[in-house]
């Protein structure tokens, strides 16, 4: 009997700021193939594309492929600006690094889409809800309510890995209303989940870890080296507090000491930014230090292609997709100890304290110097995640 599964989103392709869309993506086609018949709700904005308005709703209609067991039910709602994401150019999967912090009214607008939800399903013609982040968890819970129907959410972030301890109290306390009333809590990884357990009181046995996924394409390996000699270290992502850029800057200045052939490439954006580029500049490094904005579709295989080493300093990172795609195109690692995929990059990758800035540095000058090395990280990453498919992920979640 095939499931039916009535899905509550607020980001997808074209819209994406950061690993949840990409996640949405994955997990909805995957599941498709498996003949899960999904409804997704998704808020609707409108902006302008080459002149002309498009909805969000639209876009997405009009791309290449043609789902056939999912429907997208636009939700009329200012929700799909939460992180103050630029305005969409193309119809590409993947962007790198939104602009961050959140609105004002962002609770607010929360309270209305889950309103609006249940104004839109007026009939039970599905088996199961379920709510991708704290986002849509009032919808859920109000969907659940109505038609007395189970909730199941998933957890692909929490307040505390986005602000630390200075959480925001109403969003953590959405975040742990949506908790008590699922019948049960999908994380990214035991990392997240050890977060749920420890700091919203959820009980393990409620909680199942479904690592994310990635796109198959051909494990490559190359020598990224630029004509002139430089070599690249990469930071992808969003420019906030939760990524670590400044652990990357410091890191990056005391390999500079060392190395002179080297230049470092901040790729994204967010609301630590410009605070980033006048450090920078203070340390008279912007000529070594390259900062590219935000990135989309091509350009992100491009930044991967051109890297010599892939750094995540996060301070707390769920999962980190970032680096998966990064060893898919084969490049080096180097993770923090606070991240959800270092469970499964286990040889594939040095993980190092994301404060520890001297020896992320010696690190890194050891990768660039020593070539075996660096194709051993390589090999043994790309191995560790050849399994790592939205497939298999697909199969937990169901």
């Amino acid at each position: 009997m095939s499931i039916r599964v009535l899905m509550l989103g607020w980001e997808f392709p074209p819209f994406i700021s950061g690993g949840l869309g990409t996640a949405c993506y994955g997990l909805t086609r995957a599941m498709e193939n498996l003949d899960v018949n999904i409804t997704m709700l998704l808020p609707v904005g409108t902006w302008s594309l080459e002149g002309k308005p498009h909805s969000y709703f639209e876009l997405e209609a009009g791309a290449d492929e043609n789902p056939a067991h999912i429907t997208f039910k636009p939700v009329p709602s200012e929700l799909p600006n939460p992180y103050h994401h630029p305005r969409p150019q193309s119809l590409r999967l993947r962007c790198a690094g939104s602009i961050g912090g959140y609105d004002g009214n962002l609770v607010e607008r929360v309270d209305d889409y889950a309103k609006r939800c249940v104004e839109l399903i007026e009939e039970p013609s599905f088996d199961v809800i379920h709510a991708h982040d704290w986002v849509t968890f009032p919808a859920g819970m109000a969907l659940s309510a109505k038609f007395s129907k189970p909730l199941v959410v998933h957890i692909h972030a929490t307040e505390f890995d986005r602000s630390g301890e200075w959480v925001n109290h109403k969003i953590y306390e959405i975040e742990r209303r949506g908790l008590e009333a699922a019948s049960a809590v999908m994380a990214v990884s035991q990392y997240t989940a050890n977060i749920l357990v420890e700091r919203y009181g959820v009980t393990q046995q409620k909680i199942r870890v479904v690592h994310n996924g990635i796109q198959p394409k051909p494990l490559s390996r190359r020598d990224s080296a630029e004509a002139d000699g430089q070599r690249i270290v990469l930071f992808l992502g969003r420019v906030t507090g939760q990524k670590g850029p400044y652990h990357f800057v410091d890191a990056a200045e005391r390999v500079l000491k060392r190395l002179q052939n080297v230049k470092f490439v901040i790729a994204g954006w967010g609301d630590l930014a410009p605070a980033i580029i006048e450090e920078v500049a203070t340390k008279r490094l912007g000529s070594k230090i390259l900062f590219t904005g935000f990135l989309r579709g091509d350009q992100v295989d491009r930044a991967y292609r051109a890297a010599d080493v892939y750094v995540m300093p996060s301070v707390s990172e769920p999962f980190g997709l970032t680096a998966v795609e990064a060893m898919q195109q084969g490049v080096p690692v180097i993770l923090s100890k606070t991240t959800g995929v270092g469970e499964i990059l286990r040889r594939g990758a040095v993980k190092i304290d994301f404060w520890d800035a001297e020896k992320i540095a010696k690190t890194i000058v050891n990768i660039l110097s020593d070539r075996a090395l660096a194709e051993r990280l390589v090999r043994n990453g790309q191995e560790e995640i050849r399994p790592l498919t939205w497939e298999v992920a697909a199969r937990k979640c169901l």
